[in-house]
């Protein structure tokens, strides 16, 4: 915790208040929302390691995550500005099937947008079939699939093998994400990327869209 910004301390210690001040005064002083963000995700990341070491419970990564979103909330406007113009291209993003949990995809989506991207979200739950019934209808070329519970991998692997099944595979990049997601859950799911924050995402990304 000691490599973390005054931001991203004020996160992990859920002090709602101050992380709304530290946002503000970035603002004020010009800093970029994106370099924001990533302040507040490092800080997410640290909330992660103490829930996986029992030191935070459910009810800590629901708060954290309330707070992150009431930054992207306050974030908006500067990221709206950043949007205009010509799409770079579609990612349809989603929380693979019997997983609710949305606040980390939620928070991939306000940025791909504010990058410049247009996003079609599935919101939670969503099983392999709509995956690549969207793909198809909307010709996206990267499909981002998020997951906070380990149990739910093999859904992700079953949207990989759908849309390989649907002929699809070839014409789509599939990235996944979420905090219990590493390389070996991508070499196990089949996917092309692993984003380990939602930066990350917004990244690769612009990678593949070039």
């Amino acid at each position: 915790m000691n490599n973390l910004t005054d931001l991203g301390k004020a996160l992990v210690d859920l002090n709602e208040d101050q992380v709304k001040t530290l946002v503000e005064k970035r603002m004020d002083a010009g800093i970029e929302p994106m370099e924001i963000v990533k302040e507040c995700n490092e800080g997410m990341v640290e909330v992660g390691r103490l829930f996986e070491k029992n030191e935070y419970y459910i009810s800590e990564l629901i708060m954290s995550g309330e707070i992150f979103s009431n930054v992207m909330s306050q974030l908006k406007p500067l990221l709206s500005d950043i949007e205009e113009g010509p799409s770079k291209g579609t990612v349809v993003i989603g929380t693979v099937k019997d997983d609710i949990h949305d606040i980390g995809k939620n928070v991939v989506g306000t940025l791909l947008k504010g990058s410049g991207f247009s996003v079609v979200d599935l919101g939670v739950d969503v099983p392999a079939e709509v995956f690549v019934e969207t793909v198809r209808k909307k010709n996206a070329g990267v499909v981002g699939l998020s997951a906070l519970l380990n149990f739910t991998f093999p859904k992700m692997k079953e949207v990989v093998d759908a849309l390989t099944a649907a002929g699809l595979r070839d014409k789509v990049k599939v990235i996944i994400g979420g905090s219990p997601c590493n390389e070996q859950v991508r070499e196990f799911t089949g996917a092309d990327y692993y984003a380990k924050d939602a930066a990350g995402g917004v990244r690769i990304c612009n990678e593949i869209y070039g």
